[in-house]
């Protein structure tokens, strides 16, 4: 199953990562692959939406409940589509010098094998993808900024389930 997590030093401050975040409304217009978002229900702590994410011919429907504790936390389960499971955090630590550190972590497991070897391909250069998609995101609604910890400082594993 593919796992992933990785650190960024952002020039913003905790609440405006956390508000980029948990803005899931607006992921069809900046994170690659997100074709379409139906949010079912929201309000300040948690948030029930559907994605449609798309790849070429591919398109699934994806149902998360995201878990928001503003302004440190955000945590998404999974609760259908084509994945046995999805666990997904986020995590927003100020740097002492107006800037944040974001902590980024993802795993999850898809019910197809062949899912499942299709994303152990491209999985670490997708999630790369995405993550540089929120970072350019924050620039352009906060403005450009000296970003610090872009691979430099990431980790990240790809592995499938024995």
């Amino acid at each position: 199953m593919p796992r992933h997590s990785e650190t960024r030093h952002l020039p913003y401050t905790p609440e405006q990562m956390f508000d980029l975040v948990a803005d899931v409304r607006h992921y069809s217009e900046f994170l690659p692959w997100v074709i379409a978002v139906r949010v079912r229900s929201d309000s300040d702590e948690e948030m029930t939406a559907d994605l449609v994410v798309g790849f070429k011919a591919l398109r699934e429907n994806f149902t998360s409940r995201v878990h928001k504790h503003r302004p440190d936390r955000i945590h998404v389960d999974y609760v259908d589509g084509p994945l046995k499971h999805l666990h997904n955090e986020w995590s927003f630590r100020p740097d002492g010098e107006g800037g944040v550190y974001v902590d980024f972590s993802v795993d999850f497991e898809f019910k197809s094998r062949i899912f499942e070897a299709l994303a152990g391909q491209y999985f670490d250069k997708a999630l790369r993808k995405m993550t540089g998609a929120f970072v350019d995101r924050a620039a352009a609604l906060y403005g450009a900024g000296e970003a610090t910890g872009g691979s430099g400082m990431s980790s990240s594993s790809a592995h499938r389930a024995a």
